[in-house]
């Protein structure tokens, strides 16, 4: 039998609610904005003054955040080609997904993080996620096969794409035990608890199709659910494939700069308010997930004038709001530069007004980081999460090699950046694809995953953040969004 996560509230814990209780009113007003020792500026400010894009392997930084750990790629995973992508938590443990497998760490001493473990199993993009002794990877290329000794394949109608299930119960000896094909693959997936607890759904978004053989015929537009028994995984299959644009006569037709859409880049859930809001390509969309096997879209906006790729979403803790990302360039692309406008390759800022199914995104506004990068760095709006900071809304976001930013959207019509980290380039004389994949507060600290440096711990010290030290989780996938403290 398997570990079931803790249940309900219990997947985190507040420390010192009286002190909670007599800061959040004063917490609430404190302007964003207001001048204090950590403020930041909108130039690339370093430790000693320099107002300079930082050179190769420099760091640049505002003084309210400082990197305390670096493990670099270990092993087979320390090659160019091998890139690191996203994070998922639990308890003291981090666990980073690799283009060649994933790696489990001890961060019992966050400034001392050790390798429990290391898989190789290839299968770009290896998104990854947990679920008490489970743990989820999204293979999104063609393989020989399900194993974790599959090569990479021309396209047809034998290659096999989808979600690896592994059983963690000892994090030193990870045990593949089962596989799910699904149409088009899985680039990304998101968890959500089914009501009862006693099963797991998982949303597979996948796009493209990112090959044309008959199981994944074009137009795209739908995800696979899979339904995971808790006590019995390895009987997971999947369940059902709603069409999510089949009532509008499907999605974004593209041009003039938007893309087509032809199914979901990613999809965050907020499981306390059932409600979902994916990023899919040239649409971003908002869903009633009540009957976790039937999602339903309420809502769906376009911007044609300014966002290219619709490639992930974030909802404020009182899911009043969400945050999409624009991942112009597809990652690859040097998009923080002056000849780039600030709402290109940024994100947005919607509120969501109405009740039911009445419900509707509104825009205020777009977010971009305010220092310019050079021509051979990669930066866009990427992975990030909330920081638990009551009374307000304030992400941590990945850049790539843009770096890490902090950014309040309490003022949804007026965000403003209050911290960043930086690498500078990886190269003076090319442009090589590194920089943060996932930035992601837990538990005190904010930890990344950099495509070609390894996984960075950064400390953060600054008096307008200082209650979300007080929240703790004991499993954290970012796409499964947890509510701390009710909701403020």
């Amino acid at each position: 039998m398997f570990r079931l996560p803790p249940q309900g509230p219990r997947r985190l814990r507040i420390v010192g609610l009286a002190a909670v209780a007599l800061l959040v009113a004063s917490a609430a007003v404190a302007p964003a904005s207001s001048a204090s020792p950590s403020a930041v500026t909108t130039d690339s400010t370093t430790t000693d003054g320099a107002t300079t894009t930082p050179g190769v392997d420099e760091i640049a930084h505002s003084p309210n955040v400082r990197q305390i750990a670096n493990i670099p790629k270990p092993g087979a995973f320390n090659t160019e080609a091998a890139l690191n992508t996203d994070l998922a938590f639990q308890g003291r443990y981090v666990f980073a997904g690799n283009y060649d497998g994933f790696v489990i760490y001890d961060i019992t001493n966050p400034s001392r993080p050790t390798i429990v473990s290391q898989v190789l199993c290839p299968g770009s993009q290896n998104d990854i996620s947990v679920y008490g002794d489970l743990l989820f990877l999204s293979t999104d290329s063609p393989r020989s096969d399900d194993s974790c000794a599959s090569t990479a394949v021309p396209s047809s109608d034998t290659v096999w794409e989808g979600i690896k299930i592994f059983d963690i119960r000892d994090k030193a000896h990870p045990r593949y035990i089962k596989a799910v094909r699904t149409a088009c693959g899985s680039h990304t997936h998101t968890l959500v608890p089914s009501k009862d607890r006693r099963s797991v759904y998982v949303y597979v978004s996948s796009y493209g199709p990112s090959a044309s053989y008959a199981g994944c015929p074009p137009p795209h537009d739908s995800i696979s659910i899979i339904k995971v028994p808790l006590k019995k995984p390895t009987q997971a299959a999947v369940v059902a494939v709603p069409d999510l644009f089949a009532e509008d006569n499907g999605g974004n037709p593209g041009g003039n700069g938007s893309s087509t859409t032809s199914g979901c880049h990613d999809i965050t859930v907020f499981p306390g308010k059932d409600l979902a809001a994916g990023a899919c390509m040239g649409d971003g969309i908002l869903m009633d997930i009540r009957n976790r096997e039937a999602p339903r879209v309420i809502h769906r906006v376009r911007d044609t004038t300014n966002f290219s790729f619709w490639h992930s979403a974030t909802f404020n803790n009182a899911g009043t709001k969400v945050v999409f990302t624009d991942e112009l360039g597809g990652g690859s692309g040097a998009t923080c530069v002056e000849s780039v406008a600030p709402t290109r390759g940024a994100d947005a800022v919607y509120d969501i007004v109405g009740r039911g199914d009445g419900r509707r995104l509104v825009f205020r506004s777009y977010f971009k980081i305010p220092r310019l990068n050079t021509e051979l760095e990669n930066c866009v709006a990427h992975n990030g999460s909330l920081i638990p900071v009551l009374g307000r809304d304030v992400m941590v976001q990945a850049w790539y090699q843009g770096g890490i930013s902090i950014w309040d959207f309490t003022d949804s019509a007026n965000p403003v950046e209050i911290g960043y980290w930086e690498r500078g380039p990886l190269s003076d004389t090319r442009r090589v694809i590194g920089g943060s994949w996932s930035a992601y507060w837990y538990n005190g600290h904010i930890y990344s995953n950099d495509i070609q440096k390894g996984l960075d711990v950064l400390q953060v010290r600054d008096w307008r953040l200082w209650t979300a030290h007080l929240v703790r989780f004991t499993e954290l996938n970012v796409q499964t969004q947890p509510s701390y403290l009710g909701g403020w």
